[in-house]
């Protein structure tokens, strides 16, 4: 089975980054626009970065390379400092963990990223949200033409991302909720999670599938393939 779960918004304090033609460390946000003015080089990961590329053409091509990657820049699984991205790599490994980001898709486990903070919540500051209008050239590095039926752990406002970048899935796709209401997605094999819990209760959920004790409605045909 193939497990996606969505970013956090602590990330590792040695967690690396781009650097700006100038020198300085990029700060990656949703609006650059709105940020603060304290002399911090902002940037949109798909704003240009010089010679015709942009942010996410510069990352990709670091991880493409297979030379050495900037300071300290991190996998995904690892970049965040929540003990259950790390439980879930160890559990499922790394060619079955998925990451979706709000800023830059859905990407590997093992796919390096710099720090960055941009998010879904409405909580966060105007400049760290990202508004379902805006427009990002996301990964999307699910494998291609696989039937293995996908977990997602994550929370109403990452949903709709995740269905974009996983509509030409073939295998089930498996989406808990916590709500009274289950969330309007008829092509994904909706289940009801009951926990008190309110904030990050998608990490109990995950828990609970890594300790054995997560019932799933799986299909026959995806068992066979899981």
């Amino acid at each position: 089975m193939i497990v996606v779960i969505q970013c956090a918004g602590s990330k590792r304090a040695d967690a690396g980054r781009l650097s700006a033609p100038d020198g300085r460390p990029v700060r990656f946000v949703a609006h650059p626009e709105l940020a603060p003015d304290d002399g911090e080089f902002y940037a949109r990961p798909d704003d240009a970065c010089g010679g015709g590329s942009t942010w996410r053409d510069l990352l990709l091509a670091i991880n493409q390379s297979g030379t050495a990657s900037p300071p300290n820049l991190l996998a995904a699984a690892t970049l965040y400092r929540p003990a259950v991205y790390q439980g879930l790599l160890e559990h499922v490994g790394r060619q079955k963990l998925y990451i979706l980001s709000a800023g830059w898709g859905l990407v590997r486990s093992d796919f390096q990223l710099p720090d960055y903070d941009i998010t879904f919540s409405g909580q966060a500051e105007r400049y760290k949200r990202r508004r379902k209008a805006d427009l990002y050239e996301d990964f999307h590095m699910l494998p291609q033409g696989s039937d293995e039926p996908i977990l997602f752990f994550g929370s109403k406002d990452y949903l709709p991302l995740f269905r974009q970048l996983s509509a030409d899935h073939r295998g089930q796709r498996i989406v808990l909720f916590r709500l009274a209401e289950p969330p309007d997605c008829p092509e994904c094999t909706v289940v009801k999670y009951d926990t008190p819990r309110r904030t990050n209760w998608h990490y109990e959920a995950a828990e609970r599938y890594m300790a054995g004790n997560l019932q799933l409605p799986v299909r026959e045909d995806a068992e066979r393939l899981a």
